[in-house]
């Protein structure tokens, strides 16, 4: 799991709390159900409003995935494709049959068990790269939902703070209580500022950064599949796999393993 999304929201809230201590003032004063039900209902209402019903359902079904995320093991995928090529190469590409049922990664085992059934090399590329694009634009429209929903908020906390202030007025007959709700009123813009700028942005883009992860390895693991059907050299496919990494995903063991092969060669 990549705590990056936790720790960052539970780093700026927490800040927000501290200077709202060291102003003096009580952390209970901006935690007012009113205009917290407002943002927040408000803020889900519009964004329900934006999309369609299983674009909604879908975000939320899947953001716990999204928080939780882990990124790729890129070089352990490199290692099991290399593997993969060099049974492959030995022994055929029929040999692999055993093999697939023991890979883990899901697209590499049903890219792997059509290339062994002996789907065409263009018809296998097309059909990953359509499952691939398929994804992203699943994992762009949940990114959307929680974007549109930070652009939303700000303005349902204005909204909040014109109905509290609207309150204000009917009170101007009772000054000594007009410093309390003018005060009150306000915190509608602050959760609406708050919500969308420390929940709702990060969100999204945290789902956009995980969604390129995700399709960058399944990228890499079409390359892969195709050389293994192709019967490629393993060292050459190890090499040309780690090319496509960024430089600080590749463990310097395996990079070195790579071209000690190939000079051993």
């Amino acid at each position: 799991m990549d705590p990056a999304t936790l720790a960052g929201i539970g780093l700026a809230f927490g800040a927000v709390l501290l200077s709202i201590i060291l102003e003096g003032s009580s952390p209970m004063s901006v935690i007012l159900p009113a205009p917290m039900l407002l943002v927040i209902g408000g803020t889900l209402g519009a964004g329900l409003a934006s999309g369609t019903l299983r674009d909604s359902i879908r975000a939320f079904k899947t953001l716990g995935g999204w928080i939780t995320f882990k990124q790729p093991d890129l070089d352990g995928t490199v290692d099991v494709v290399v593997g993969l090529a060099d049974r492959a190469r030995r022994e055929g590409l029929l040999s692999l049959e055993d093999a697939a049922r023991s890979v883990e990664n899901p697209f590499l085992q049903a890219g792997l068990q059509a290339a062994i059934d002996g789907t065409d090399p263009d018809d296998l590329r097309d059909m990953l790269e359509d499952r691939i694009a398929s994804k992203r634009a699943a994992d762009k429209t949940s990114a959307k939902y929680f974007t549109a929903m930070g652009g939303y908020a700000p303005t349902i906390g204005i909204i909040g703070t014109v109905v509290s202030l609207v309150h204000v007025l009917e009170n101007l007959a009772e000054p000594a209580q007009l410093g309390e709700l003018i005060a009150a009123a306000f915190v509608a813009t602050l959760w609406g500022l708050l919500s969308a700028n420390l929940v709702w942005l990060p969100l999204g883009s945290r789902i956009t950064r995980a969604s390129e992860l995700e399709c960058a390895h399944m990228e890499m693991a079409v390359e892969g599949l195709l050389a293994i059907q192709s019967g490629a050299n393993p060292r050459l496919v190890g090499q040309r796999l780690r090319s496509l990494m960024p430089p600080d995903a590749v463990k310097k063991d395996s990079a070195k393993k790579d071209t000690a092969k190939k000079e051993a060669a």
